[in-house]
């Protein structure tokens, strides 16, 4: 095992994450993949393993995170001392993973794109998933009135959250909605896409805000990907929620970080403050061994997930 270079930290993985960004990587159809072969693995949380020349603000055994995009389904990784966060004693290491990613999205969406008050109204779909259980969580922690638009089997867990649960194949949910908030609610997030984008502008209020986070109904379950799904979605978002008096933006966390990781730095501190205090307690799907990322994105392929599947070094006895 080579050693880490200057300005490098070798970290051996206790817990990564595995979400539909992986398996787009794989399909091929994702801007910040790296050109193939390459790992997957979009978070980790680790043990500081070996310190390269120069690093002095960390230490070995040290437990970090850390948003890797790629390279996450491995025993050890290294990457620079700069994307490395200490991660506080007595946190879960499969809840940790789960905010890197899902709960850093959802935590920057609601703060710093939405910058929701309190007994303001929202929209989540995909709401019984790993970013949408994030988002009804921390709605509720912002003090906002939540609605979490899936399908019927993830009633409970969208209501678990504190979130009104709303049945998108009983009815088209806009309409469900404005049964609920005649006027419409003030923000809607929606990762999914397609159709969703105009009915989540139906159901916003004028002058709400309606924030895209992903266009997952654009890849077909069968491999493939349907680029004009994605781009009549872009033009649903940007021209009609702005015709119909909406405001529109999309939100994509590796862009952001890249630009700029300060925003992370200072966001999953406070998220783990909020796991420490269990304001916010992540639905962890499945807990599997750390090499099995296939068995796990088959699991995401079939749909019905709960939460965030993680992939962990050493399982307990009783998971």
């Amino acid at each position: 095992m080579e050693p880490p270079g200057p300005g490098q930290v070798r970290v051996r993985v206790r817990a990564g994450g595995v979400g539909f960004t992986d398996i787009i990587m794989r399909r091929g159809y994702y801007p910040y993949a790296p050109k193939f072969p390459f790992t997957p693995g979009y978070e980790v949380v680790g043990d500081v393993d070996a310190l390269g020349a120069g690093v002095t603000h960390l230490k070995p055994g040290q437990r970090v995170a850390a948003l890797t995009v790629h390279g996450g389904y491995a025993e050890y990784l290294t990457r620079g001392a700069e994307e490395f966060i200490p991660v506080p004693d007595g946190l879960d290491d499969a809840e940790v993973t789960a905010l890197i990613l899902n709960y850093v999205t959802a935590y920057q969406m609601i703060h710093r794109s939405a910058r929701i008050q309190p007994g303001q109204s929202a929209l989540v779909t995909g709401a019984g998933g790993g970013v949408g259980t994030a988002l009804l969580q921390l709605l509720r922690v912002a003090g906002a009135r939540a609605y979490g638009v899936d399908s019927a089997p993830k009633t409970e867990v969208v209501r678990e959250q504190g979130a009104t649960f709303v049945d998108y194949k009983q009815k088209p949910f806009d309409q469900s909605v404005r049964e609920l908030v005649p006027e419409g609610v003030d923000v809607a997030f929606d990762g999914i896409g397609g159709a969703n984008i105009s009915r989540c502008t139906s159901a916003v209020r004028k002058g709400g805000q309606v924030i895209s986070y992903g266009f997952t109904s654009a890849v077909g379950r069968d491999g493939g990907s349907d680029n004009l799904g994605s781009l009549t979605g872009m033009l649903s978002l940007f021209v009609g929620a702005r015709l119909r008096g909406r405001r529109p933006s999309f939100y994509g966390i590796t862009q952001l970080y890249r630009e700029d990781p300060q925003p992370l730095r200072e966001d999953l501190p406070k998220l783990f403050e909020l796991l420490a205090r269990r304001q916010v307690r992540p639905v962890i799907a499945q807990r599997l061994p750390l090499l099995s990322g296939i068995e796990a994105q088959a699991m995401l392929e079939r749909g019905g997930v709960r939460g965030k599947i993680v992939l962990l070094r050493e399982l307990s006895s009783d998971t």
